[in-house]
């Protein structure tokens, strides 16, 4: 199930990628600096556009497939993920090297 949602997703981004690329950019961002403003930016006919509405479907589509990985990835799996929740191993500390013979030693050790 996992694998076929991964898969899905990716052709979902690479297609997200596609058409974000393939739009025609207007200059300005979000029209500022054009006369028209921000009115003409959130009319019928601006968002009337197929590659806007396509945009928007495969991002809301890319949302929903981002949330429902994360939620089916967060059960089990057989071991704990959470690594703070995993006591930190111990391990004994290194036995200390002595110095090159070109270095002067470390104060301290």
């Amino acid at each position: 199930m996992i694998d076929v949602l991964l898969v899905l997703h990716l052709l979902v981004t690479l297609t997200l990628i596609a058409v974000v690329l393939i739009q025609r950019s207007e200059g300005g961002g979000l029209g500022i600096g054009s006369s028209q403003g921000m009115g003409a930016f959130m009319s019928g006919r601006g968002t009337a556009n197929l590659l806007t509405r396509t945009t928007a479907i495969l991002g809301a589509v890319f949302m929903m497939l981002s949330l429902s990985l994360a939620v089916l990835n967060r059960g089990g799996g057989g071991r704990g993920r959470d690594i703070l929740a995993v006591p930190a191993a111990t391990h004994a500390p290194a036995a200390a090297r002595p110095p090159l013979p070109n270095q002067p030693p470390i104060p301290g050790h």
